[in-house]
């Protein structure tokens, strides 16, 4: 006696035929996608998969901290004509700061973090950008020039660091904006200054000569003045720096050769 297929657990027709053609897609998308996944491991076949590039990613900020790490080894005090602070400029020892700070002074002393104390020498001056560079009688045992930035590539708003011994804190360090580019500002002779770089990063008696520094650690500009419509001397929101371009006699657009300024 014959036993119908549901009975028997044998599927009937429609339902068998159903079950191949199921079977039969699985096999055709398995074969397609080795296909692919062959022509794309070898770049060949007539429409190779194209392979993404990792597009590039810019390097973070600094914080105020690590920017501080990196220059604070660079950064010196300086007893002249007044006290103020220093930075060194290159492997020699050359050293930027305001000339404010040692004009009319009959003996220099640069104090470097170790704490080693040298006699130094006026190398060069520019009286019309307050800036003067000084060479150590002789080589700290430890020393460590500055990185060298440009400031033509400051922007307004963008991060900046000032280092300085303000009001005799050593190594005072604060962070703010650039608040203006071109600027003008009065020196302490009556100097006009100009091409200057504002910022609000805060700033004392004895930050002069300090460093202004970017968020890659690059020294871009020298402490050299600040605003105060009072006669009190002290910070109020406004100081100014002159590009390491000019300091350094390489104009505004970027840092030239440390050497004696004509």
């Amino acid at each position: 006696m014959s036993v119908p297929d549901e009975v028997a657990g044998v599927p009937p027709p429609r339902r068998r035929r159903r079950g191949w053609l199921i079977a039969a897609g699985v096999v055709v998308l398995l074969v397609v996608t080795a296909v692919v996944a062959f022509r794309a491991g070898r770049g060949g076949g007539e429409n190779p998969t194209a392979q993404p590039s990792p597009s590039p990613t810019a390097e973070p900020p600094l914080t105020t901290a690590e920017v501080y790490q990196v220059l604070a080894p660079s950064v010196v005090s300086i007893e002249g004509a007044g006290n103020g602070t220093g930075v060194v400029a290159n492997a020699d020892g050359l050293i930027v700061t305001a000339f404010h700070v040692v004009d009319g002074a009959r003996r220099i002393t640069v104090t470097f973090p170790d704490g080693t104390e040298i006699p130094a020498t006026l190398a060069g001056e520019d009286k019309e950008n307050d800036i003067a560079l000084l060479m150590p009688q002789r080589p700290p045992t430890i020393l460590v020039p500055a990185v060298l930035g440009s400031a033509a590539r400051l922007s307004i708003g963008d991060d900046v660091v000032a280092i300085g011994n303000q009001l005799g804190l050593v190594h005072s360090t604060t962070a703010g904006v650039v608040s203006g580019l071109e600027r003008q500002a009065n020196g302490t002779d009556g100097t006009r200054l100009r091409g200057l770089i504002q910022f609000d990063a805060a700033v004392n008696p004895g930050s002069s000569g300090g460093p202004l520094v970017n968020t890659r650690g690059e020294l871009v500009g020298i402490v050299v003045a600040l605003l105060n419509p009072t006669p009190a001397g002290t910070f109020v929101g406004v100081g100014f720096a002159v590009p390491i371009g000019a300091a350094l006699g390489g104009g505004a657009d970027g840092p030239g050769p440390p050497g004696p300024l004509q």
